[in-house]
């Protein structure tokens, strides 16, 4: 089957918005090429080699969507286009922007990335398994089973793997997990694994909600309820810790409502902050909590406050 390629260059900040876009417009994948996850993976010492194209296009991050062929296909791609200049106007920096177009067959692209990602171990005791490589545990380590398909969190972003760090840290016992824009499932997953007694997770896009349920499967967990909603519209009763790997400007947002959604001295964790947008975030989130810890990584902080 042909497909249609879409090669996007944009900016670290702009990454997550052109992915939802491009999801948004029906893509049938969409994959990111970040010179910085690569980076990651590279120091991990589960890689004994790497292609040295993977570094030849420093700070320039790519994010590649394939759209069936089709009569429509064309006006998608200028929505799409056009979408993503807008982004100007909510603050978003899209960086150098480029779109390239061209036709690929469908074994290029839904298969062959899979050789890049490997077995990966974050913080002291979570390892992040591709559901296709084999991995023999070793003493106390979580091992989380994952396929992330189309949909964001891998566990190689910065952003994600701040905030497995700091749910290895707050997760224990008894405690209730929302999920706020679950992508993958994998901040629920390893919720549930690090001992969470419910763990709800939700998402916008349809995609990765089913995506994240496949991975719950995956897993074999049943505390993990995996829906579609609209930020926190869909959830129901107060958690102890609200878990958010989104965007600067949707944390704005959730600093207001996430109060509402938790517990007497509950956590809220956000992440997917850019470091240029770290102290406008600040300034929303300590009108509601009371910041403990903000972790930064690459060009991405993470955030750690109490409620009130």
């Amino acid at each position: 089957m042909k497909w249609i390629e879409v090669q996007v260059t944009t900016s670290q900040e702009a990454e997550d918005a052109v992915s939802n876009i491009m999801h948004e417009l029906g893509a049938g994948g969409v994959v990111i090429k970040n010179p910085n996850d690569v980076k990651l993976l590279a120091q991990s010492d589960n890689w004994d080699y790497f292609d040295p194209s993977l570094f030849e296009e420093e700070g320039n991050i790519k994010v590649f969507a394939y759209f069936p062929i089709a009569s429509d296909t064309i006006d998608r791609i200028n929505i799409l286009k056009d979408r993503i200049v807008e982004l100007k106007s909510f603050g978003i920096d899209i960086g150098n922007f480029d779109l390239k177009v061209s036709e690929v067959d469908e074994a290029d692209w839904a298969s062959n990335w899979k050789q890049y990602y490997k077995p990966l171990k974050i913080g002291k005791k979570i390892v992040i398994k591709p559901s296709w490589e084999e991995y023999v545990s070793q003493g106390e380590e979580i091992i989380i089973e994952l396929d992330p398909g189309m949909a964001f969190g891998t566990g190689t972003h910065e952003t994600t793997k701040m905030c497995l760090e700091f749910l290895e840290e707050i997760v224990i016992p008894e405690r209730i997990v929302f999920d706020v824009g679950c992508g993958s499932g994998i901040l629920s997953i390893a919720s549930s694994k690090l001992g969470a007694k419910e763990v709800y997770a939700a998402d916008i896009d349809e995609v990765s909600v089913e995506v994240a349920r496949q991975n719950v499967e995956l897993n074999n967990l049943q505390n993990v309820k995996v829906f579609k909603s609209d930020l926190l519209g869909e959830f129901r009763g107060k958690a102890d810790i609200i878990v958010a790997n989104i965007i600067a400007d949707v944390i704005i947002r959730l600093s207001a409502e996430a109060p509402k959604y938790l517990k007497e001295e509950g956590l809220f964790l956000a992440s997917g902050i850019i470091k240029s947008r770290k102290e406008e975030v600040l300034q929303k989130v300590e009108e509601f909590f009371e910041v403990l810890q903000i972790r930064e990584e690459g060009e991405w902080c993470a955030i750690l406050s109490r409620k009130k």
